[in-house]
């Protein structure tokens, strides 16, 4: 393991609007997982060396550090740029060490990963949640494993996740699911979507957030696209995603609207949060005037 520097582990959000969340934190930079639609390999992150994995060094002291300097306990978001539970997370366990940080400092968390390593650390997330928010969000993008073994080659499939979903739910752990990206021309059908659906409602997920399509720009674009014609040899991809969108940021699925309207209907049949001031409003009940400063 590569360890890089760092001065701090906190970093303040610019908004709550995000989970609520007011803080950041990467104790990795980098991902393994070889997804092909990764937001984080973008020119305007400036992380070289992507798919390698590096630690920061010294983390857990910085960390102890930041939160000890907070005037409030902070409501941390972990895996906005790196998966916090990357295959070395086993052994390393920094991420288990600084979730107990935080339980320390009084802090809340919100966790983003594809991994079910997550499940490891029950004990501290419930251990969190007896003072203050905890979100657990498993990335979902189809419930297809074959499919996702194109797209996320190297990630643990959506059986697995779904089935770490299980376990915190039942553990009494606030969990859904991330649904996205849903990538034009792949996952983009009414049956893909109920699939996830259908997964999430099964494993106990107390919400699902979605984004019905993908994101393109500077030095990630054309690694997807590159990438989609390698997993999906005479499809004619490339050209499909560029006719459509073009040099486009956000692109949305084509049947975006027709989408929205049957997964918000299999959500509510099925009684699953999926719009974010519901999922917050929910994850922070009952945890008194603090729930008021994740609007702020």
């Amino acid at each position: 393991m590569e360890y890089i520097p760092a001065k701090h582990l906190l970093h303040r959000s610019r908004s709550t609007e995000w989970f609520g969340t007011d803080h950041t934190m990467n104790i990795y930079r980098g991902c393994c997982h070889g997804c092909l639609y990764c937001d984080s390999r973008s020119d305007c992150y400036q992380i070289g060396e992507f798919d390698t994995v590096r630690a920061k060094a010294d983390a857990l002291r910085i960390l102890r550090d930041d939160l000890a300097r907070k005037a409030r306990p902070a409501f941390v978001s972990m895996g906005s740029m790196s998966d916090p539970y990357n295959p070395f997370e086993e052994e390393l366990c920094l991420t288990r060490h600084a979730l107990e940080l935080i339980d320390a400092y009084d802090c809340g968390v919100a966790v983003a990963t594809k991994s079910g390593l997550i499940t490891r650390d029950m004990d501290i997330l419930a251990s969190i949640q007896r003072h203050s928010p905890v979100i657990c969000k498993l990335t979902v993008t189809t419930a297809d494993d074959a499919l996702a073994a194109k797209v996320e080659p190297h990630a643990p499939p959506p059986s697995r996740r779904l089935a770490a979903l299980k376990e915190l739910s039942g553990a009494g752990v606030f969990a859904g699911v991330l649904f996205m990206p849903v990538l034009p021309f792949l996952e983009d059908s009414d049956q893909g979507v109920l699939s996830v659906v259908d997964g999430a409602a099964r494993a106990g997920a107390r919400f699902i957030y979605p984004a019905l399509g993908v994101t393109m720009r500077q030095g990630q674009r054309e690694y997807f696209l590159d990438g989609l014609e390698r997993a999906f040899p005479g499809q004619g991809l490339r050209e499909r995603y560029l006719r459509q969108y073009g040099e486009r940021y956000q692109c949305a699925s084509p049947r975006a609207g027709q989408l929205w309207a049957v997964f918000t209907a299999a959500c509510r049949e099925r009684g699953i949060l999926y719009d974010m001031k519901s999922i917050i409003r929910a994850a922070t009940l009952g945890y008194g005037d603090r729930q008021l400063t994740f609007f702020d």
